[in-house]
């Protein structure tokens, strides 16, 4: 008769993707219960999966049913995003559980388009997230998101509500300015400003905060490290040298601050011809597999170069929403999934857990 143990030994057969690890040895098998010819398997995840969820499902039913005995089994998934650790001493964001800052060392690469696309397939695996756009002189995710809305006051008096778009709560410079005004701001401006656009919003339970940082390393980025609840980080960059140059640098001053940078992104990896279907590296070929090799992190998803990515930003329907289906959706959304999976494996944060202690005088 079959019993719990062999279950376990089979399931650990089967590597997730996106884990890097079998689910026993990551914990995310909770129980195992065997009973005559069924098994049921409850499993809890750290990261959202509901688009994995049916692989998953019939790569486990597999393995369970390689154990004789076993004819009926039953896989039950949960998700479970907690927060996880940050820079020392930095005060945590009220309805916020995880940071995760998008960055590149350059203008140019993609990383705003990127940064929306990651925000809006966390939220089509089934976390609640939130996109703020920490671009002040160049705010771009009001158009990205197709919304023009003004924040609103919240009812508490002090906060603004966040603008809902497609799902997420967003916030950028851009809801209260005109399109085209430009922001003549010297440096200490625009990181209060940053600095109030994120405390001053009223972030509702959220998973994630996606934020859209500026290129480059200068003050906004010094304010993100040294005042921001940072859990991780994603680089955006392109294949050419110069690009990857940049990126390294960007990847090197998250190292600096102690913030994780859970991957790599490469954008405009391959040009397809839209006439003839001819394939080119145009930006040259394997730079950002390159640069993740040799700085110890992943490469989470090489995206195409493709006019449907630009059309649909621009349009305010990112891929992940236009469609959402396509081959380019999906690996955003595993860009998502990894991201998620690399966020769950690093530490938690305990400390809002403690109970805030007040000493009075009587």
């Amino acid at each position: 008769m079959a019993d719990k143990q062999q279950i376990e030994t089979a399931l650990k057969t089967y590597t997730d993707p996106y884990l890097g690890q079998d689910l026993i040895t990551a914990n995310a098998v909770k129980n195992i219960n065997v009973e005559g010819n069924q098994a049921t398997i409850d499993i809890q995840f750290g990261y959202p999966t509901a688009g994995y969820n049916p692989t998953l499902i019939e790569a486990l039913t597999s393995c369970a049913k390689t154990v004789d005995g076993i004819e009926n089994v039953n896989v039950n998934i949960e998700n479970k995003v907690v927060a996880h650790k940050v820079q020392q001493g930095v005060k945590a964001i009220e309805g916020v559980k995880n940071i995760i800052a998008v960055a590149s060392g350059k203008g140019g690469v993609g990383k705003s388009t990127t940064a929306v696309n990651l925000a809006l397939a966390l939220k089509a695996e089934g976390a609640n997230v939130g996109l703020l756009d920490a671009d002040i002189y160049g705010p771009s995710q009001p158009r990205m998101l197709g919304s023009n809305e003004k924040p609103q006051p919240a009812a508490d008096g002090t906060h603004l509500n966040p603008v809902m778009a497609h799902g997420l709560q967003s916030m950028s410079i851009g809801y209260m300015i005109e399109e085209e005004t430009p922001m003549i701001w010297r440096g200490p401006m625009v990181t209060q400003a940053l600095e109030q656009l994120l405390r001053d919003t009223l972030w509702n339970d959220l998973d994630y905060l996606v934020i859209d940082l500026p290129p480059g390393t200068g003050d906004t980025q010094l304010t993100l490290a040294q005042k921001i609840p940072v859990s991780g980080a994603v680089i955006v960059t392109t294949p050419q040298d110069i690009a990857l140059l940049d990126a390294r640098k960007g990847l090197k001053m998250f190292e600096k601050v102690n913030i994780p940078v859970l991957g790599v992104v490469e954008n405009m990896s391959i040009h397809i011809c839209s006439k003839c279907g001819h394939e080119e590296h145009i930006f040259g070929e394997g730079g950002g597999q390159k640069m993740a090799e040799e700085s110890g992190v992943d490469l989470l998803g090489s995206l195409p170069l493709d006019t449907s990515i630009r059309k649909n930003a621009d349009g305010g329907h990112p891929t992940v929403i236009a469609d959402n289906d396509s081959r380019i959706g999906e690996i955003y959304r595993e860009i998502a999934r990894g991201v998620g999976a690399r966020l769950s494996l690093k530490s938690k944060n305990y400390a809002t857990k403690f109970p805030t202690i007040k000493i009075e005088n009587k």
